[in-house]
């Protein structure tokens, strides 16, 4: 973790938490969201179980995401009609932040045990948005490797939705791949140089992903639990959410229950065909793991990475945030053997949940 993002993320004052939290809504796109993440101070000082539990937080505020946990919850009480009254918010119709503190504090009283199990794990924010950047390094790999055909796996997937890259449409810059006619269409605004051209052969011959609770978009119930993640504030996510659903019921993402570290280990210990490369990928989940989990992660890579051939190249896609900038930067690494060891390009910088691109790469 660089210096600037522990020092963000390590946070110990909550009102300093809580404001860089909203902030980095502001910063993309959510005002709304940023007001009910403002409010959490009330109910933090409310004689309520849920602002307790808020109060004596035992870890950090931000590396926790504890403010976008609770968030959801109170997004979760108007999908389910349970209380509509925050929707006038998120439609931008009330504003005044005084209004918002009421209101929320309102539905803590009303929502306490409700509300409180929120705070009990971490969001499952998968936004298929990302895949844009994720596909992006795929093909810059993809223009690096002596045959490319990619056999994937996800850390932290999630409900999967982007381990059903393969299935996906993109239009990158001036560059289309996948069906034409898939549901979930990936077409951000793309600044800068369009990424490298799919060369001939390219492939996903496999994806794979693991979550510690992966959530089963064939359940209802567990479908609008991840909705609740996405800020209301971004109709385009929830339009997303929906594609994902209707892909996954087609067929279901291929996701197990792992530890992140444990699966990244597994997945580097297969036997590895000639002529494929292993690929891993995340997004916006490194910050959330121990330090222990990093390290061993990135030890596992090394090891591996040095007996890499260009025949069995290994790569490693990261899109994660610059807590300074509030934008994520996509970095890639591959190790052939050769004439990649392992260093780290910086490819691009993109929206947190993919409405742009900038591509900076060579």
């Amino acid at each position: 973790m660089a210096t600037s993002e522990a020092a963000i993320m390590g946070l110990a004052d909550f009102t300093a938490a809580l404001e860089w939290q909203a902030r980095h809504a502001e910063e993309n796109g959510a005002p709304a969201t940023a007001r009910v993440i403002r409010a959490l101070a009330k109910v933090r000082a409310s004689d309520t179980a849920t602002g307790r539990r808020i109060a004596n937080w035992p870890g950090l505020t931000l590396k926790d995401a504890m403010p976008l946990r609770i968030a959801a919850g109170f997004h979760h009480l108007v999908l389910t009609g349970a209380d509509a009254r925050l929707a006038e918010i998120y439609a931008g119709r009330i504003t005044d932040q005084a209004a918002v503190d009421a209101l929320v504090l309102d539905l803590t009283h009303r929502f306490d045990a409700r509300l409180l199990p929120w705070l009990d794990r971490p969001p499952q924010t998968n936004e298929a948005g990302r895949a844009a950047s994720i596909m992006a390094g795929l093909l810059w790999l993809a223009q690096r490797v002596q045959v490319p055909r990619f056999d994937l796996f996800e850390l932290g997937a999630s409900a999967g939705v982007n381990t059903m890259i393969d299935r996906y449409f993109f239009r990158l810059g001036d560059k289309e791949l996948g069906p034409p006619q898939s549901p979930m269409r990936i077409v951000p605004e793309w600044r800068g140089a369009s990424p490298p051209a799919p060369p001939s052969g390219f492939a996903i011959t496999g994806l794979k992903g693991c979550d510690i609770a992966p959530i089963n978009l064939a359940d209802p119930d567990a479908a609008l639990r991840l909705k609740a993640y996405v800020w209301p504030d971004a109709g385009e996510r929830m339009a997303r959410i929906d594609a994902a659903i209707a892909l996954a019921g087609a067929k279901p993402p291929d996701l197990v229950a792992a530890d992140v570290g444990d699966f990244a280990a597994q997945m580097l210990n297969r036997s590895q065909q000639p002529g494929l490369a292993r690929v891993m990928f995340h997004s916006i989940m490194w910050q959330y793991l121990p330090a222990a989990t990093q390290t061993r992660i990135a030890a596992a890579f090394a090891a591996e990475g040095a007996a890499a051939t260009a025949d069995s190249p290994l790569g490693w896609i990261a899109l994660e945030t610059d807590p300074a900038t509030f934008r994520h930067e996509l970095r890639v690494r591959l190790w052939d053997g050769a004439g990649h060891r392992g260093e780290e390009h910086l490819l691009a910088h993109a929206h947190p949940h993919g409405a742009w691109v900038e591509w900076i790469a060579g």
